[in-house]
């Protein structure tokens, strides 16, 4: 009986020394375990991070969607613009650079020319006019009536003076009128102006894309 009393009773303090055990570490775990409320960050009933703007005063959701392309059809109005803008590009692209060389050979001759009396001027023109035909001719009859247009505008961009005023000039009157009324039957005129700021804005724009992509 002693014994069975011993046995009872260091059970008993075995058990009550356990369950002190037991209760001081889940209290120790409990006062030492943060809860959401004691964190600055979170709110107590937060539980998903998401970004944030704060918009009037109010703090909202924010979110970053992904890019969407967006298409449709081309309206015929602006379809028709393109064709034009993109026709008068290819045109100036063509003619310009015959229209520099062209301008730059007249520009000379007219230089030259102001020191000769009327029978020297008539000489040079002629010895002129075979390199002039040699050089230009071909390329010239390949062009389209459009981009003669343009070919005259930039011509006279390139030397001040319409092409009829040249060639009035260079072969005389009777020739001017001559090709004048050539050029009439085409659709064209020689007395082409050029206004850089004006009507021929968008040619301009060309020409400096030109000149930019070969001279920097």
């Amino acid at each position: 009986m002693p014994q069975k009393s011993n046995q009872r009773f260091l059970l008993f303090i075995l058990s009550v020394l356990l369950t002190m055990a037991v209760n001081s570490s889940f209290a120790q775990q409990k006062a030492t375990t943060p809860t959401p409320a004691a964190s600055p960050k979170y709110g107590v009933n937060d539980t998903l991070l998401v970004p944030i703007v704060v918009y009037n005063g109010d703090t909202l959701p924010s979110r970053t969607l992904n890019m969407v392309w967006v298409t449709a059809k081309m309206p015929l109005a602006m379809r028709k613009r393109l064709e034009e803008w993109t026709r008068l590009r290819n045109a100036v692209y063509v003619t310009y650079p015959y229209a520099k060389r062209a301008g730059a050979i007249m520009n000379d001759m007219t230089v030259k020319m102001a020191k000769m009396n009327e029978s020297e001027k008539k000489d040079y023109v002629k010895s002129r006019e075979k390199d002039l035909k040699k050089e230009f001719t071909e390329p010239l009859t390949n062009m389209s009536v459009y981009q003669g247009k343009v070919l005259m505008k930039l011509i006279n961009r390139q030397t001040g003076n319409n092409c009829y005023d040249i060639i009035k000039e260079y072969k005389g009157g009777f020739n001017a009128r001559f090709w004048q009324t050539v050029a009439f039957f085409f659709g064209s005129s020689l007395k082409q102006p050029y206004d850089a700021n004006g009507e021929d804005k968008q040619i301009e724009v060309f020409v400096l894309e030109i000149e930019r992509m070969y001279h920097g």
